[in-house]
C-alpha cells in the first residue's frame, strides 16, 4: 500500500508539473502546442516560412512542424485542417485557381508581402524582349524551343501552359523543381548560353544574375501580386498567440531576398532565418506587439 502511495504521488507531481509547464508563457496555453506549417519548396517560400517557424519556435515557445508539399496539397490542408497555416499564397492571379475552390474553407489574414512578380525570365544578355519573340524561328532554335519551369501544379507552370496557348508557342514547359530550375539558369549564364525560365520575385537569381522579365502584352502572367497569409479555420479560437502572429507578420521583397541569397551561399534554411531574426529584432517586435 505504501508503495502504491509513493506512485501516487509521483503520478500527481510530474502532472503537476507538466500541466504548470504548458500554461506557462502563453494566453490560451499556447506554449508548448504545436504549429504544422505547409509551404513549397520555392526559395521565396523556404526563406519566409522558415522565418515564421523561427519566431514561432524561439519567441511564442510552439512546437513547429515543416510540412513540405506542392502547391494543390499546401491550400488543402491548410482548407481541411491538417496544415494550420501558411504564408505562401499568391495573389490574386498565381494561385488564383486553388482561391477559387479552397477560399471558403480556409482564412485570408491578408498580405505578408507586397510587389511579387512572375512571368517567363532571361540572362539580360540575349536580344529578345516579348514573348512575343518567342515565335521567331531563329529564337525557337536558340532556345531548342523549351521553357524551363518548376514542379507541375505550381501557379506560374499552369499559367505558363496557358501562355503557351494564348502566343501559339510550340514548346515543351520543362517540369522540374525550384532548386533544379535555378541551377540551370545559372549554369546557362555562367556560360552565356541562351535560356528562358519561368521567373519570379523575390528570388535569389535576380540578386546574384542580371536577368530580365519578357514583355507580355496580352497579359497571361497578370501584374504586380502580394503574397498572402492562410489559416484554418478556428485556429484564432485554438492558438490565439499564433494566429496574432501570423495577422501581424509581414515583411518586404528586400527582407525575402537577404534570407535567401544566405541560404543560396551556403547557410542552412534554419540559420539563415535565425539570423534574420536575431538581426532584425525591432521588426519582429512589431509583429509580436500586443501577444501576451
Amino acid at each position: 500500500m505504501k508503495k502504491w502511495s509513493l506512485l501516487l504521488l509521483s503520478v500527481i507531481f510530474v502532472v503537476g508539473i507538466v500541466a504548470g509547464c504548458s500554461s506557462n508563457g502563453g494566453s490560451g496555453g499556447d506554449a508548448g502546442k504545436t504549429i504544422k506549417l505547409a509551404y513549397v519548396a520555392w526559395d521565396s517560400e523556404i526563406a519566409s516560412t522558415n522565418v515564421v517557424r523561427e519566431v514561432l519556435a524561439k519567441k511564442l515557445g510552439y512546437k513547429v512542424e515543416m510540412l513540405q508539399v506542392d502547391a494543390g496539397p499546401m491550400w488543402t490542408g491548410v482548407a481541411d485542417g491538417s496544415a494550420d497555416a501558411m504564408v505562401a499564397a499568391w495573389l490574386p492571379g498565381t494561385h488564383n485557381s486553388y482561391m477559387e475552390k479552397y477560399g471558403n474553407d480556409v482564412v485570408d489574414l491578408g498580405p505578408n508581402l507586397d510587389g511579387t512578380k512572375t512571368g517567363l525570365a532571361v540572362p539580360a544578355y540575349m536580344d529578345i524582349a516579348s514573348i512575343e519573340d518567342l515565335s521567331k524561328p531563329e529564337v525557337a532554335d536558340m532556345l531548342k524551343s523549351e521553357i524551363i519551369g518548376i514542379e507541375p501544379g505550381a501557379g506560374i507552370m499552369m499559367a505558363s501552359e496557358k501562355m503557351l496557348e494564348e502566343y501559339g508557342l510550340d514548346y515543351k514547359l520543362v517540369e522540374s523543381s525550384s532548386a533544379a530550375m535555378a541551377q540551370t539558369l545559372q549554369k546557362a549564364y555562367e556560360a552565356k548560353e541562351p535560356i528562358v525560365v519561368t521567373g519570379w520575385t523575390p528570388h535569389w537569381m535576380f540578386a546574384k544574375m542580371e536577368l530580365k522579365y519578357l514583355d507580355d502584352p496580352k497579359g497571361v502572367y497578370g501584374g504586380a501580386e502580394q503574397i498572402h497569409t492562410m489559416v484554418r479555420k478556428g485556429l484564432q479560437e485554438d492558438q490565439p498567440k499564433a494566429y496574432q502572429f501570423l495577422d501581424q507578420f509581414n515583411w518586404t521583397p528586400e527582407d525575402m531576398a537577404a534570407v535567401m541569397v544566405e541560404i543560396q551561399e551556403g547557410a542552412s534554411p534554419e540559420d539563415a532565418a535565425a539570423k534574420w531574426v536575431e538581426e532584425h529584432a525591432d521588426q519582429v517586435d512589431k509583429w509580436l506587439e500586443g501577444i501576451q
